[in-house]
């Protein structure tokens, strides 16, 4: 079976909207920022997508089982959120990207913008950002905390819709936020949203995310001491006083 998007809201009201995609990669980032956000903008259900090509899951939130990959709007601010709760198969690549870019001429999307994450280069500040749009360079480097990619390579559903917006010139952004590849990052979630705010003009308030993100470094340290501890331990045991004394 073809991947297949089933649309629910057949009236939503929308006219030329912003199609958000947010796929989880390193952090979860995608995932995390494109969910936060459709709580807080309260965006309503639009559809969802299927195929034999994807895992057979579902997600369950407030006890009620949804399929992992799902579509919201926002009649308010003009917005299509496309999120994914699971990897997608690499066989699925091409032809869900062929896909969503198919849904977006059909519903005269102007723009798509990714959600996303690149490995920690540094201290954690950046937003990296790729355009298949030149005229979008001069507004993006306005940005604060922010650098345009202009040598590199990038894979996936993402990469496939900034080749063919660029050829088809179908404006196409990626925002990749840095992000630690070993837990979930709210922290890069929330440096990806705040960039989104400065290029929607939305209000999107991470104050949420930040805290978590806090808690979650919080944790982190917590299991480092202890690690280091355990380790200094089985030093001193290892090679330490016991060692020596029970051989005079």
């Amino acid at each position: 079976m073809a991947i297949e998007f089933i649309i629910t809201e057949k009236k939503p009201g929308l006219t030329k909207p912003i199609l958000l995609e947010g796929l989880p990669g390193l952090g979860l980032v995608g995932t995390i920022a494109a969910n936060y956000m459709v709580e807080k903008l309260k965006m309503k259900p639009y559809g969802y997508i299927i195929s034999e090509k994807f895992p057979p899951l579902i997600a369950v939130h407030n006890h009620v089982p949804e399929y992992p990959i799902r579509l919201y709007y926002s009649k308010q601010h003009n917005l299509i959120v496309l999120l994914s709760e699971f990897i997608i198969p690499l066989s699925a690549v091409k032809e869900l990207s062929d896909e969503i870019y198919t849904f977006c001429k059909k519903e005269k999307v102007k723009q798509i913008i990714s959600l996303g994450s690149i490995n920690i280069k540094g201290a954690q500040d950046t937003v990296y950002i790729i355009t298949s749009d030149k005229k979008d360079l001069e507004k993006i480097k306005k940005l604060k905390k922010v650098e345009l990619i202009k040598e590199g390579a990038t894979t996936g559903v993402t990469a496939m819709l900034l080749a063919k917006g660029a050829v088809e010139k179908l404006p196409v952004i990626s925002l990749l936020a840095e992000a630690n590849p070993e837990y979930v990052d709210p922290k890069a979630a929330s440096m990806v949203l705040q960039t989104l705010n400065s290029l929607l003009n939305l209000k999107i308030c991470t104050a949420q995310l930040d805290k978590e993100a806090k808690e979650m470094e919080k944790r982190i340290e917590e299991i480092i001491h202890k690690g280091q501890d355990a380790q200094k331990q089985y030093k001193e045991i290892e090679g330490g006083d016991n060692f020596s004394s029970m051989y005079g």
